[in-house]
């Protein structure tokens, strides 16, 4: 092919590619932009510009084909929305946001779709038509069907949970809004459609608002995007003013007069009662059977109140009263679509407001309360109380009664009341904890949530509450960003805790178990339990109950489900299900939840299990999602949660009245007062592992334990406040292991707590007890240098990785190899510098070939304080007191000093300082065998010329510790006696001595002086015999 002829050939491709379907109008650009590149680079492959003419040809013969195929529309001109056919197509034509509102019956949800395709959208791409609910998509999706004379899953089809009837013939799909959600990641820019209805957009749903806000940022780079958001009457100004000003479009509805009637429960009049809302409600009953015939529909907050106007009405004659509310079984709501002879009357929750029209009524009775599910991102709990509903509820429920004739609405409540309440109740994603729309972001690369142009901005505590939980589940890091786990986290089409407990139990070798368990907590409960039949479907469900969890409830009803379905047919499977009070539809739901589940696992790469999980394995995995659910009972049937919460126990669960003292509940909801639901016993150990990343722990009392050889601290680990582990004892090298070693040099070295026969400990303990002695004799305390002297002496040669006896031991072992005296202390660093020297303080007294021992005790107060000598009773009779009066060289100073104190104050003031006189004369007197006084008094008179009489001594006022202690012993070294006075002593045992002994000994005594002997074992003179 010539340059020209190709040249020629890519400008006619340009063009034609605008003619094919859509998804491929991109993917056919890159490639044709990449044959340009390679023509202008020096040649284009023939064969490649073939194949892209091929493939451009083949997608404008789709279009074509189904633009040649595409139904013929035509219009119901009973329906509203006729009048508005033109005006609307006008406004479609000219802008790419329309705004498109009215109440039910308009005709807007099925012919919006099909004026679209009567205006040849839908050719190239898709109408997608989202609504809130599957029912919803099913049945629309059939009504447009027949209309269009197509059958569902050709022109028209739908995509809900588990079920595709769409196909490549498709020109309406029917979609719930979490589907095109979920498209999203697959088609980024919704290429599929060329059309986006958002239907029932006042609902404020998350996946509504997500989607709004996702549309606003992607219509610019999809100018060929056409989208309408249906409304009711409720506010669409602010849709309006989301995308830029859309027009508003408003279809009227058929509609009837209603008369509105205020009666409140408070009395109006002076002297009347008030009432309560039950007998209110039976007074708005028979205020209306005086009017003409018709069903009552009775909006009520919850069940209970349901339950109790039901038993307030039952004295009714010739009236049925049914129940609506989102647990009751579908047999049980469809009756309120039956026919039926006399009157209704309906009690329903806010359910009945939008989501189902009960066909019939012509009276409502509105009580103006509603049960509304709030999350508190203060206390991280999601909250399901009473509140008043707004007003464009209130106009809603009115609406009921006008849609086949004139009807009456009863307010029990006042029309002030009714004036003072919001405009408009508040949307879902203000009331509702944001990680799985912030999951959903991230996943999707977008922009954070702050800055996601949503209608309505979350408070940024909800927000920072998502992030939370998120970093709870270990699905994004501490900046935010998603982790490995949270990217596949978001591939799970389930709320982010149920995906977490899915990925752990891949862990905990317990996927199948846990699958179906998830399950079962990714939909509405499976089991019913009927108005008029309570009793008897909790008795019928107990039959799978275990004791110890309420989750395990699913998988035995499953396992007995599954056994059931080997050998019955669909009908008998239906009919096990209801003697079980287990609904069919649900059953259905739940195995096909399951089965999604299954093979997202399996895309994953989780394996399934091949043996049966025990308990342990399972729960741990469960604890995973809810980390924040766990609480501990603290008294009968009530439990201290995290941050502080105290919550029961659902009465409806196993564990109700026989709990365990550790439980993790599924959902933790504010009613009447705080449950845990759906609840199961756990371990303390098993929360503090799955919450490893998010507990705090602190430690106590750390210290060196002799029996170890290590350090230990006391352990106390905590999640959100909650105390999960008190007084562990943990090893505390691993914690802290500079405060270890500090530890370990302070106890087992410096204290010497160690025990071992290594040398160097020998020798330091001697060292020290050498010193010690020393101190007590000196009756001093500051000889020995301080611990911290000898802690530095190891500090500075233990190396930085010693903490424990073992570490210790290795490295003592090497190094003594080279250095045996390496830790050994000197007297130098160990003793502080002072002229006390064992002479002055010896260890015995020598008399002649015998030795008195001296022992001395340092503790003021103590019968033996100060100086002890220990006689031999023999030698009891043979000595004298005055030769002890002399003490030891090293008192004699301080007993000198005490003598000249005790002096009266006119001889005393001769000797002042007492210190210097005293001083000297100890250095000038020799011990001998007459009084210390006697001799002291001289030397004063030979130093100062003052003479002291012998009754100026005061020696009764002396220092016990400055009077010799006489401690008697027999042979066996038993005490006979102790005291300050030798006299007593002897007089009480003397006569138990020796005569021969005595008198060797008095002899002696009468010529030699006493010598004193060194410290025992260290001192070199013996003393002198006497």
């Amino acid at each position: 092919m010539a340059a020209s002829q190709i040249i020629e050939a890519l400008e006619r491709l340009d063009p034609a590619i605008g003619q094919c379907m859509l998804r491929d109008q991109r993917p056919l650009r890159r490639r044709l932009t990449s044959v340009r590149a390679a023509q202008a680079a020096g040649g284009t492959d023939p064969n490649a510009l073939g194949a892209l003419e091929r493939q451009i040809q083949a997608s404008i013969d789709t279009a074509r084909r189904r633009s040649e195929a595409c139904p013929r529309v035509e219009f119901p001109q009973s329906l509203p929305i006729y009048a508005r056919v033109e005006d609307i197509a006008s406004a479609l034509a000219s802008r790419q946001v329309i705004v498109v509102c009215g109440e039910t019956g308009s005709g807007k949800s099925t012919q919006l779709p099909k004026l679209c395709l009567s205006l040849g959208r839908g050719i190239r791409a898709m109408i997608g038509h989202t609504q809130p609910r599957r029912i919803a998509a099913r049945t629309i999706a059939s009504r447009i069907a027949e209309e269009l004379g197509v059958g569902v899953g050709e022109a028209v089809g739908f995509k809900v949970r588990f079920r595709d009837r769409a196909g490549p013939a498709t020109y309406i799909k029917l979609m719930t809004d979490g589907i095109l959600l979920a498209e999203i990641e697959s088609d980024r820019r919704f290429e599929a459609y060329d059309t986006l209805i958002i239907d029932e957009a006042h609902e404020r749903t998350l996946n509504i608002d997500f989607l709004l806000g996702y549309l606003k940022d992607l219509l610019p780079k999809r100018p060929d995007l056409k989208v309408i958001v249906t409304s009711a009457t409720i506010d669409p100004e602010r849709f309006a003013r989301h995308f830029n000003d859309a027009p508003i479009i408003e279809v009227s509805g058929r509609a009837y007069p209603v008369e509105l009637r205020y009666r409140p429960l408070q009395a109006d009049e002076e002297g009347a009662e008030d009432r309560d809302l039950g007998q209110a409600i039976v007074a708005a009953v028979d205020e209306l059977s005086r009017e003409p015939p018709g069903d009552i529909l009775i909006f009520l907050p919850g069940e209970k109140e349901i339950r109790d106007t039901a038993e307030s009405l039952r004295h009714l004659r010739m009236t049925e009263i049914l129940a609506l509310y989102s647990r009751l079984s579908a047999a049980e709501q469809d009756r309120v679509f039956t026919g039926h002879p006399g009157r209704r009357i309906v009690l329903a929750t806010n359910v009945a407001e939008t989501s189902v029209t009960v066909p019939g009524i012509r009276y409502v009775i509105d009580t103006g309360l509603a049960r509304i599910n709030r999350f508190n991102p203060n206390t991280k709990v999601q909250r399901l109380l009473t509140e008043r509903i707004s007003q464009a509820s209130a106009e809603q429920r009115k609406g009921r009664c006008g849609r086949l004739s004139a009807g009456i609405c009863i307010r029990l409540y006042a029309g002030e009341d009714y004036e003072a309440r919001p405009e408009y109740t508040d949307p879902e994603i203000l009331r509702s904890n944001m990680a799985a729309v912030i999951l959903k972001l991230r996943a999707l690369g977008m922009e954070e949530l702050e800055r996601f142009p949503l209608l309505d901005a979350p408070d940024s505590r909800a927000i920072k509450a998502g992030y939370k939980l998120l970093e709870e589940l270990g699905a994004t890091d501490a900046a935010k960003q998603l982790t490995a786990l949270g990217r596949q986290l978001a591939r799970f089409p389930v709320d982010p805790r149920i995906g977490r407990i899915i990925l752990s139990a891949h862990e905990y070798q317990c996927l199948a178990e846990l699958l179906i368990i998830a399950a079962a907590l990714s939909i509405q409960d499976p089991r019913e339990r009927p108005f008029d039949a309570r009793d008897e479907a909790d008795e019928a469900q107990r039959l799978f109950a275990d004791p110890r969890s309420d989750f395990l409830w699913f998988l035995r009803f499953w396992q007995f489900y599954s056994e059931q379905a080997r050998h019955l047919s669909r009908n008998k499977l239906r009919t096990v299900c209801k003697t079980h009070f287990v609904s069919p539809v649900r059953m259905q739901e739940w195995i096909e939840v399951e089965g999604q589940l299954r093979a997202l696992a399996h895309d994953l790469g989780l394996v399934t299990n091949a043996t049966p999980a025990d308990y342990d394995a399972m729960h741990k995995a469960l604890l995973t999602g809810f980390l924040d659910q766990v609480g501990f009972k603290y008294e009968k049937n009530q439990y201290l949660g995290v941050r502080g919460a105290k919550f029961h126990v659902f009465p409806g669960s196993s564990l109700f009245k026989k709990s365990g003292a550790w439980i993790v509940a599924a959902e933790i909801v504010h009613t009447s007062r705080l449950y845990g639901r759906t609840a199961a016993a756990v371990e303390p150990e098993w929360i503090e592992h799955a919450a490893r990343h998010l507990v705090r722990r602190s430690y106590s009392e750390p210290h060196w334990e002799r029996k170890t050889g290590r350090c230990s601290a006391y352990e106390r680990v905590t999640l959100y406040g909650l105390t999960l582990i008190t007084n562990r004892k943990v090893d505390y090298a691993a914690i802290d292991p500079v405060e270890s070693r500090r530890l370990f040099i302070q106890a087992a070295l410096v204290e010497a707590q160690y025990e071992t026969a290594a040398p160097f400990l020998t020798h330091n303990r001697q060292l020290v007890a050498d010193i010690e002695e020393l101190q007590q004799r000196a009756r001093r305390v500051d000889l020995l240098a301080d611990e911290q002297a000898r802690y530095d002496f190891f500090d500075q040669r233990i190396p930085a990785d010693v903490y424990s006896v073992a570490s210790f031991e290795r490295w003592r072992a090497e190094m003594e190899r080279d250095n045996p005296s390496h830790l050994y202390f000197n007297t130098g660093m160990l003793m502080r510098a002072s002229v006390e020297t064992e002479e002055s303080f010896p260890s015995r007294l020598v008399i002649d070939a015998t030795e008195l021992a001296l022992s001395y005790r340092f503790e003021p107060g103590h019968d033996a304080d100060g100086l002890s000598v220990t006689l031999p009773v023999i030698v009891l009779n043979q000595v004298q007191e005055s030769f002890f009066d002399w003490l030891v060289p090293g008192w004699l100073p301080e007993k000198i000093a005490a003598l000249i104190r005790l002096l009266p104050k006119a001889l005393r003031k001769n000797f002042i300082p007492v210190e210097h006189y005293a001083n000297a004369c100890a250095r000038a007197l020799r011990p001998n065998s007459g009084l210390l006084a006697e001799a002291l008094a001289a030397e004063l008179k030979r130093l100062t010329g003052v003479l002291i009489p012998h009754d100026a001594w005061d020696l009764s006022r002396l220092p016990e510790h400055l009077r010799m202690n006489f401690r008697v012993v027999d042979s066996d070294g038993q005490v006979l006696g102790e005291g300050r006075r030798l006299g007593p002593l002897q007089r009480k045992l003397g006569d138990r001595a020796s005569a021969a002994g005595a008198n060797k000994l008095r002899r002696c005594l009468a010529t030699r002086v006493p010598r004193f002997g060194g410290l025992s074992g260290r001192g070199s003179d013996p003393g002198v015999r006497l």
